[in-house]
């Protein structure tokens, strides 16, 4: 949604608009197409995808997700005055805002099936096997 918004504030630029705003740079590497980068320029990569393939730590990264996603919409909102965009990243804060509270509910539900001897929240399908190795005799 915000390529998309993104686009329809930029497709009609003449070449004055660009530079005045700044994007000759990129307009050079992208015209006015959406190229899925950071606002310091940075592109998007697989880096930014997170997997531990423990769940009550993916659950935690994807908490973290949410919320970076709702502070760039939050920091979007006090810089823009246009309600065509205005609108919409309302309308995406939101959505982050309640994907927060699901994962919230999903680490809560799985944490509350840990046993009393997995206080610090760790994968025991995964972790038995380190404390046998590290078990002293």
């Amino acid at each position: 949604m915000v390529g998309t918004i993104v686009y329809q504030l930029t497709r009609n630029l003449s070449e004055e608009e660009i530079k005045k705003a700044g994007m000759d740079a990129y307009f050079v590497d992208h015209t006015t197409g959406i190229y899925p980068a950071s606002a310091a320029g940075v592109p998007f990569n697989a880096f930014a995808i997170a997997s531990k393939g423990d769940p009550i730590t993916d659950l935690h990264e994807s908490l973290a997700a949410e919320q970076k996603a709702r502070t760039t919409y939050d920091n979007i909102l006090r810089f823009c005055d246009d309600p065509d965009v205005i609108d919409p990243i309302r309308f995406l804060r939101e959505r982050e805002v309640v994907h927060y509270q699901r994962f919230g509910e999903n680490l809560r539900l799985l944490t509350d099936r840990l046993n009393s001897k997995n206080f610090y929240a760790f994968n025991p399908s995964f972790d038995k096997a380190c404390f046998k190795k590290n078990k002293k005799k």
